[in-house]
């Protein structure tokens, strides 16, 4: 049976449950022939159905911090803060990682590594200066750890053979906040692909001390995912549920800052990137300076880099966003703003 192309997959994985989709044999679905009728058809493309977010919500996922969307008795076993008498903050987590499986696009699912059951892991904010203390539970399958981007010492880095924390054992990092800017941790354990690439990553930002303008704020990480493990991905998204944003764009009022931590973490890829129709932004690249470097509608990111976006919605409607590589877009990486209020015609 021919191969089908990537972009076929996601044309067809609505019907996983009829169809048998869901098992994956991405380049064996059907003849190519099956997806070249719609291939001309305006913007039909992607999954057909949605994803539960019964377990993870990518739109809930936008714009948590320190575990901010959940109830307080939950939050309470991942999170807690103590005033220090300097002024800063002793933030403690709770991070366990442990082995799930979640659902990608409708009946596509991902055998995933996961800290605190979802991919992207729990999203870390402190301030500079703060005292960040994590404990790490490896209740995986095999040996994992955590790498921080940003300072700490050596014996902090999550990096080494001798730092790897083995299934059903702990470890405790403690370091202090800086610098401040947007940064990610991750995985470390090798092979390091297959560790990011499974899901053990998140962001981390940590504001400076004197703080940002207030703005809309909304966490964005870039992904992709390698459903038949042969080193090429077959979905891609923002917050891991490819195109749920163009089901349930993001809110956001004309007029208004938005701030955008985005962040790209897509294995196998050698490069990813963000543009917004409609719009330009503000780059601050890493986040470690309060000054914009430039002005501009697409962005590009390597894995692990990543930047603060800001930009006010001139007008009211619906502004699409998306990576600008076009297989990208339409296998999972696309969404939509949808900016409410009154119009400014400057």
């Amino acid at each position: 049976m021919p191969d089908v192309s990537r972009r076929s997959l996601l044309q067809l994985a609505g019907f996983g449950a009829a169809a048998g989709v869901s098992a994956l044999s991405a380049r064996t679905l059907a003849h190519q022939d099956h997806a070249d009728a719609a291939q001309h058809a305006v913007h039909n493309m992607g999954a057909v159905g949605r994803v539960s977010t019964e377990r993870f919500d990518p739109g809930a996922y936008l714009t948590s911090f320190n575990g901010s969307h959940l109830p307080a008795d939950e939050r309470a076993r991942f999170y807690t803060e103590t005033p220090r008498p300097d002024g800063s903050r002793l933030r403690e987590y709770r991070i366990v990682a442990v082995d799930r499986e979640i659902e990608i696009a409708p009946g596509i699912f991902f055998p995933a590594w996961t800290y605190n059951g979802q991919v992207p892991g729990p999203t870390l904010r402190a301030t500079e200066g703060d005292r960040v203390k994590v404990t790490f539970v490896n209740q995986g399958s095999h040996p994992h750890s955590i790498h921080f981007h940003g300072w700490h010492p050596p014996e902090m880095d999550g990096s080494l053979p001798d730092q790897q924390v083995m299934p059903g054992a702990t470890f405790v990092y403690e370091f202090d906040a800086e610098p401040f800017g947007l940064h990610l941790y991750h995985c470390h354990t090798v092979p390091l692909k297959r560790h990011i690439h499974k899901g053990l990553y998140g962001a981390f930002i940590i504001d400076p001390k004197t703080p940002r303008p207030p703005a809309d704020e909304f966490v964005m990480v870039m992904n992709g995912f390698d459903t038949n493990f042969d080193s090429d991905n077959e979905v891609y998204a923002v917050n891991t549920v490819a195109h749920y944003f163009m089901h349930e764009p993001i809110k956001v009022r004309t007029n208004t800052l938005v701030r955008m931590y985005v962040i790209n973490v897509t294995e196998f890829d050698l490069i990813n990137s963000f543009h917004l129709h409609g719009m330009f932004f503000d780059v601050f690249r890493t986040g470690t300076s309060v000054a914009s470097t430039e002005s501009t509608d697409t962005l590009m990111l390597c894995q692990g880099e990543r930047a603060i976006l800001e930009t006010r919605f001139r007008y009211p409607g619906q502004f699409m966003f998306h990576a600008h590589q076009s297989e990208f877009a339409e296998l999972g990486w696309m969404g939509m703003f949808q900016a409410e209020g009154a119009r400014r015609d400057t």
